[in-house]
């Protein structure tokens, strides 16, 4: 991210306003940071009041009663939408309102400080995992080494979070609905950490585009099947619960038991039982903060059903044919080219606008470019539909089974899921030892997706090209 900001501000920008070059370089970085982060929120914002509406939906459907159907445009254009959307349709948006105009109360014996303090960590706990998110290709804000490690260490924020939230407020709900927290999420973390561990041994990285890649190819066990049309008919089976059928597949559902209960969602909903503790942690909490919470608990849904489908169902590979690389769009290249010409030229700064908008957009509109955009549609609805899958199953488990004790909780923890998460570890330790071949390094995969999925060479910049082949030989010699 930080290359593509320089590219953009001493290339671009500096090229159509001299004296952005006064400007220093960090507050750029800071602009590229909060448009980021803005972009995370609305993403965050719309799952999170999609997801609420469709589980009451679900709620009803799966109890044969009616579900939000009232809240909708009855009059005015925006009726027209009625005809694409659900019943009730703005029933999210009506409750965020509600929330944001409740009177925010403190309670009198709370510690102020931490009361406040907890929503946001909270809040932070589901937002900061979304920054190495590989959506597709290019749609990631940063591709780094050790991301899965990334998502699991900042995702525990939330514990931190909760907890404070409990002993915060002095109230004996929120402070029994704390403790819960504590017992439950501390303890499923050991083995969701060891269920993602057995495919971080498989595919050799922590780095969550390179497992990804490695389940773009071979089939089953086997690690290359050629650059054929069973690639495209039978892409699934390069996903590493086919993969590693002895390790992956059991450690996939040992992850998404694990994940119900990290997220707090029934049948694992101790720290926030209703029934018991009023609302648990979150009782004395209201208005804007309680809605801080809300939009966590789904953000974390929808991150572990993001990282469910990373690590064990392909990511964006399959079933839409979105390939690993196919190169850049090139519009920055081609408008920094574009106003370094008109600079040489003496021009002004409203036709070096103009000569800046119709680089771009020419650039916009050739073929590569068409190709670079198509891909990565195609693999954000891989991965988003792919996570909404595992979502949905999240909202028909919980409308489906009664919630457990929490000696059970602790029971299904330590006695079953964390020995067999162990031993699947083990498992595919054997495994990884023993199916050594030419793609079992990340940068031997890499090299080997660039060339197997592209159909030309001509689509992959010529450095590019040079330098996976370099590493392919440099492998191959090894």
């Amino acid at each position: 991210m930080k290359e593509l900001l320089d590219h953009f501000h001493y290339d671009i920008v500096v090229a159509l306003f001299p004296w952005a070059e006064m400007i220093p370089v960090q507050f750029v970085y800071i602009a590229g940071v909060l448009a980021a982060s803005g972009l995370i929120v609305a993403w965050m914002a719309l799952t999170a009041m999609g997801w609420i509406l469709y589980e009451r939906k679900i709620a009803g459907w799966i109890q044969v009663r009616y579900g939000p159907n009232r809240v909708h445009p009855t009059k005015g254009p925006l009726t027209l939408l009625n005809a694409f959307m659900p019943t009730g349709w703005l029933q999210s948006l009506a409750d965020g309102i509600k929330l944001l105009g409740k009177e925010d109360i403190v309670p009198r014996g709370a510690n102020r400080f931490l009361y406040e303090l907890s929503p946001v960590l909270v809040f932070a706990g589901a937002f900061i995992p979304y920054v190495v998110i590989p959506f597709s290709q290019h749609a990631v804000i940063a591709d780094m080494n050790i991301g899965l490690f990334y998502v699991l260490a900042f995702g525990s924020l939330e514990v931190i979070g909760i907890l404070m939230a409990g002993w915060a407020p002095n109230s004996k709900w929120s402070l029994y609905g704390g403790m819960r927290l504590a017992a439950q999420m501390l303890s499923y973390e050991i083995p969701l950490g060891l269920s993602l561990l057995t495919v971080v041994i498989l595919a050799g990285s922590l780095n969550l585009t390179d497992i990804i890649l490695w389940q773009t190819t071979g089939i089953l066990i086997w690690d290359d099947w050629g650059n054929s049309i069973y690639r495209y008919v039978f892409g699934f089976m390069s996903w590493s619960i086919f993969k590693s059928p002895l390790a992956a597949a059991p450690a996939a559902l040992i992850f998404y038991v694990a994940a119900l209960a990290e997220t707090k969602r029934a049948p694992f909903d101790l720290p926030e039982a209703e029934s018991e503790l009023v609302s648990g942690f979150h009782t004395e909490y209201t208005g804007i903060r309680f809605s801080y919470f809300f939009l966590a608990e789904y953000s974390a849904m929808y991150i572990m059903c993001v990282l469910g489908t990373i690590v064990f169902l392909g990511g964006w590979h399959y079933p839409f044919p979105a390939v690993y690389y196919i190169g850049d769009t090139g519009i920055m290249d081609a408008v920094a080219q574009a106003l370094a010409t008109a600079n040489a030229e003496g021009a002004g700064w409203l036709d070096r606008l103009w000569v800046a908008c119709s680089a771009g957009f020419g650039q916009l509109t050739t073929l590569q470019s068409l190709k670079v955009i198509a891909n990565e549609l195609f693999g954000a609805a891989n991965l988003i539909l792919k996570s909404f899958a595992l979502l949905f199953l999240m909202i028909w488990i919980r409308w489906t089974y009664p919630r457990v004790r929490i000696d059970q909780v602790i029971h299904i923890c330590f006695k079953i899921l964390l020995p067999l998460s162990l031993f699947f570890a083990v498992v595919a330790s054997f495994q990884a030892v023993i199916q050594r071949s030419e793609y079992s390094t990340p940068e031997a995969r890499r090299a080997a997706a660039m060339s197997a999925y592209v159909s030309s060479p001509a689509t992959i910049p010529a450095e590019d090209l040079a330098e996976a082949t370099l590493k392919s030989k440099e492998h191959a010699e090894e």
